[in-house]
């Protein structure tokens, strides 16, 4: 049973939540391309606009990081991993223009890490359309920003994660001790299905599951054993038809094994799943099958999706001190890279 008030004396990392600068360049009106999200500030108010239709308006958890780290403070978290929002992903877009953006919002990924080094830590973007121009972005990343990784989409365009051309980008993931957090876009089924929030509730976690098969049944995980992968949105329905798709990779190796003849199910040992299933049943099934050392906390901060009281499955799961080690800091420190002793001050104060 857990002890009272244990976990509010334990260090929290939320590793999935979303930051946007406050504005950045129009590429929309330089290359004459609307499909270019555009910040509109006016009368106080933060508004994305894309294909010149109102898209998104950001408030100012969004994008003040002094304002989130109060909020967060009242919420029970202590370090946010940022990233940015998937829809700035532009992988349809010509891949230095791309680049230009992925630049930007990685400079300032950094410069709130830099400020804030014991509130935050950060993974980047990459335009996965160019995989040159993705391995040039990730060494950056890495190398000059200090960033632990970078966030990719559960697809790119055409291409599925088991790509060809996208192995080079992965293997110098591996190589840098980069972190990767899948996170789905362009949910598939949009167009047949726009009712309703249907994409967000039924394709993004496909997408995820599309994702993590590709990276497993394509070899991508098996040829790359230092790869560290986290998925959010607990992995979307992957975790959750696990048996399904174990059945018909033993029934149909034919069509399921071609690539990769290692059963699925080991992999979970590899891969990290953050906590945002929104039911503490849920997580239960995912702590059974992941294994406790593979979940994060993870809450999609600060979006409507997300889990507005971080920690709140968590919390009613009443696991045991170890377990909450891992699930509230351990393991995301270990899927990051981060040594102990970045956020010791932090601990201590807790």
């Amino acid at each position: 049973m857990k002890t009272a008030g244990y976990t509010d004396c334990m260090l929290k990392i939320d590793v999935h939540s979303h930051i946007l600068p406050p504005e950045w360049p129009n590429l929309a009106e330089k290359y004459d391309d609307p499909r270019f999200p555009v910040m509109v500030n006016a009368d106080g108010r933060h508004r994305i606009y894309k294909d010149r239709a109102f898209f998104r308006e950001i408030w100012e958890n969004g994008y003040d990081p002094e304002f989130r780290i109060e909020e967060c403070q009242r919420l029970g978290v202590d370090v946010q991993v940022i990233s940015t929002v998937p829809v700035m992903f532009s992988y349809w877009a010509r891949p230095e223009h791309a680049h230009e953006l992925h630049r930007y919002l990685n400079q300032h990924t950094a410069e709130i890490c830099r400020r804030f080094p014991t509130r935050y830590a950060g993974v980047g973007t990459v335009p996965l359309q160019s995989p040159r121009l993705a391995i040039a972005e990730l060494e950056h990343c890495i190398r000059d920003l200090g960033l632990q990784g970078v966030q990719i989409g559960s697809h790119v365009n055409d291409w599925n994660l088991d790509a060809p051309e996208l192995f080079p980008f992965f293997e110098a993931a591996a190589d840098l001790g980069a972190a990767i957090l899948v996170h789905p876009w362009d949910m598939m089924g949009f167009s047949s299905m726009p009712k309703y929030w249907m994409p967000w509730l039924v394709g993004m976690p496909a997408e995820q599951s599309r994702a993590a098969c590709c990276l497993i049944f394509g070899g991508v995980l098996e040829r790359l054993p230092a790869l560290r992968v986290g998925f959010a949105h607990g992995g979307g329905t992957f975790p959750f038809t696990i048996g399904r798709i174990e059945h018909g990779f033993r029934m149909r190796p034919d069509l399921v094994a071609t690539d990769n003849n290692r059963e699925p199910r080991e992999y979970f040992r590899r891969l990290y799943f953050d906590s945002c299933v929104h039911d503490p049943q849920a997580l239960q099934y995912l702590l059974d099958v992941v294994g406790e050392d593979r979940i994060m906390l993870g809450t999609d901060y600060p979006f409507p999706l997300g889990e507005q009281r971080p920690g709140e499955a968590i919390d009613a799961l009443e696991l045991a001190p170890r377990q909450q080690q891992r699930v509230f800091h351990g393991a995301a420190m270990e899927w990051l890279g981060l040594p102990a002793e970045r956020f010791s001050t932090l601990a201590e104060a807790l």
